[in-house]
């Protein structure tokens, strides 16, 4: 049967919330965690080269790190089936331990997720987390095979977080000295639970999930509204960034007091 890979769960760890300068070169490397007949997880290390000299050695600094769990499944019906043979046979040969600097930091990406009985609209509304964004899905966003690509799933979240978050990460900033202000996610943590087509409706809902120092967790849900099912859901922990220095600008508690009752609490991913 025709077959492609499906992710039903991915993360990320942002190393440097800074974009890296113009002509800064960038390698990235990748390797095989762990693998079964029908699943395979991969690790992604991404490396700025920091420093050259004359003689053209570098040093490196980790820039991001990725692990993604692809599941081989059929184009047509989305079910898992084993890889072939010669696919099993060859993963020994690319597996290897992840490297220290890609481990997780703020996020247990082992803890188990919702059942996905428990992922519904009726558990928005009893939470109360508000909407954040809502559309549908257009054609320029589908695969070859006619489904969402999972990293437009990621750009319609990063879209819709500031119809919520914008003017409480304004005052953040005016708080700490009328600083320029933006927004970075240093980790992320999704759960795909079904892909949509095109004309697909989606509505996306964000929920406080915790803070520590200068960082703010979020939980995001991305539902169909028309069956009351979830298209993914994610969980992010961010900070309000300095624009010119380049650093996190800490929330003073009564602004966390006031994200709490903007984005209610009780989501999980």
């Amino acid at each position: 049967a025709p077959s492609t890979r499906a992710p039903p769960a991915h993360s990320m760890r942002d190393h440097t919330p800074a974009p890296a300068p113009p002509s800064r070169h960038l390698r990235q490397e990748v390797g095989s965690l762990e693998h079964s007949e029908e699943m395979h997880a991969l690790i992604k290390a991404v490396y700025n080269e920091v420093a050259r000299t004359p003689e053209y050695r570098h040093s490196e600094s980790a820039a991001a790190a990725m692990r993604t769990r692809v599941l081989h499944v059929d184009t047509t019906m989305r079910k898992p089936f084993p890889w072939s043979s010669r696919t099993r046979a060859a993963f020994p040969n690319f597996t290897d331990t992840a490297p220290e600097e890609s481990a997780p930091r703020s996020i247990d990406m082992s803890a188990p997720g919702l059942p996905l009985s428990d992922i519904t609209l009726d558990r928005v509304k009893k939470v109360g987390a508000p909407l954040a964004g809502r559309g549908a899905i257009p054609p320029q966003h589908l695969d070859v095979h006619g489904r969402m690509q999972p990293y437009w799933m990621i750009g319609r979240t990063s879209d819709s977080v500031p119809n919520i978050l914008y003017n409480w990460r304004k005052r953040v900033a005016d708080t700490a000295g009328d600083l320029r202000m933006g927004a970075a996610v240093l980790e992320y943590r999704l759960r795909y639970h079904a892909m949509p087509v095109a004309g697909d409706l989606y509505e996306l809902y964000t929920s406080f999930g915790g803070a520590s120092g200068k960082t703010h967790n979020l939980i995001h849900w991305m539902m169909d509204p028309a069956k009351g099912t979830p298209w993914a859901t994610m969980q992010a922990t961010a900070i309000t960034l300095d624009l010119d220095a380049r650093k996190a600008i800490p929330a003073p508690p009564e602004m966390i007091s006031e994200l709490i009752e903007m984005a209610a609490p009780g989501l999980k991913i």
